[in-house]
């Protein structure tokens, strides 16, 4: 019984979005899932897959929170 857990950031892909969307989601778990019987030939009833969204605050990347990183980033900031 394979379990996939998909971390991603708290940000929508269209402008003034907050979160990926359902369909988008749901293309992720129906790929994940096919994948696995595709690679492994994991059945698909019994494959979990879990999205977890992190806020921003909540997610970091070179000792700063992501949107202070993206804020250095934009800013001329190295990596």
């Amino acid at each position: 019984m394979p379990i996939v857990t998909i971390q991603i950031t708290r940000e929508g892909t269209a402008p003034g979005a907050t979160a990926a969307t359902a369909a988008e989601k749901s293309a992720l778990i129906e790929g994940v899932s096919k994948l696995l019987l595709d690679v492994l030939n994991k059945p698909l009833d019994s494959t979990f897959v879990v999205i977890d969204e992190v806020e921003l605050e909540n997610w970091g990347r070179g000792g700063l929170a992501v949107p202070q990183y993206r804020e250095q980033q934009n800013a001329g900031g190295s990596e």
